[in-house]
């Protein structure tokens, strides 16, 4: 039962992920990959390589352990749930989310001064795919596609006051380094996405008596040919007269 209902591809490409990106960090930790080597920098040229890495690179071992788990969860759920369309979503969103990132410098919220800085971390993903989840299932109105955007709203809602600068919440001597440009282009990606491919990829299954006037006498063949061979038994029961009851006439006897 189990693998039937399990994708093991989901299970493989989440595992495939997670182990890139710590493929990534021990890069990192072992000096092949040091710097900004890899990373997005807004505006920048050699930035641009960051779309297609920065995912894979974390700044400690906090920073990967927490997003290990929702890279993997988010990802088997894409792929379990929407196997058509999961590579499409998948790429489209990293690419497209982290090339917005690109686009956008980071400044200084209350200031407005620029700043240089690199941005790494595959939380741009787990943004993508935790609001596709969500609103993906909301706008489908499928009721098992509906109990996955609970779970992933149930799990990961707290995701929501992370596209909003920290500067917002608290009193920070310097500015964040955490990158609520990766997490505002993520969730907007993923809004978009969910929302283009609305129509896409598994339909709900409707069975034959929820179509409007889905059975009709006259095309069911079988029926037909059965009132052919017997018409006998479509014939009217002889009219039997209704005996009469002496309590409906109790009132008519009593006048007699």
């Amino acid at each position: 039962m189990l693998k039937q209902s399990l994708n093991f591809k989901a299970v493989y490409y989440a595992t495939a992920m997670v182990a890139a990106m710590w493929l990534g960090f021990v890069l990192q930790k072992t000096g092949i990959v040091s710097g900004c080597d890899g990373a997005i920098i807004p505006l920048h040229p050699d930035g641009l390589k960051g779309v297609f890495f920065s995912p894979f690179l974390h700044g400690n071992i906090d920073h990967i352990f927490g997003n290990s788990v929702p890279v993997f969860v988010l990802i088997f759920l894409l792929f379990q749930f929407y196997g058509r369309i999961a590579g499409t979503i998948f790429f489209t969103g990293w690419f497209v989310s982290s090339f917005l990132v690109w686009l956008l410098p980071p400044v200084d919220v209350y200031t407005g001064e620029y700043y240089s800085v690199c941005i790494i971390g595959a939380s741009g993903i787990v943004y993508v795919l935790a609001f596709f989840l969500f609103f993906s299932g909301m706008f489908r109105w499928n009721m098992k596609l509906l109990t996955v955007s609970l779970v992933v709203a149930l799990y990961y809602g707290g995701l929501v006051w992370g596209v909003m600068p920290e500067e917002f919440f608290y009193n920070l001597e310097e500015p964040s380094r955490v990158s609520w440009q990766s997490h505002l282009s993520g969730a907007i990606v993923g809004i978009l996405l969910a929302f283009m491919y609305r129509k896409s990829g598994e339909k709900e299954k409707r069975f034959i008596w929820q179509f409007p006037n889905y059975y009709s006498e006259k095309d069911d063949k079988l029926w037909q040919e059965y009132k052919e061979k017997f018409p006998d038994d479509f014939n009217e029961l002889p009219y039997r007269k209704k005996k009469d009851n002496a309590w409906e006439h109790l009132d008519e006897i009593r006048k007699k």
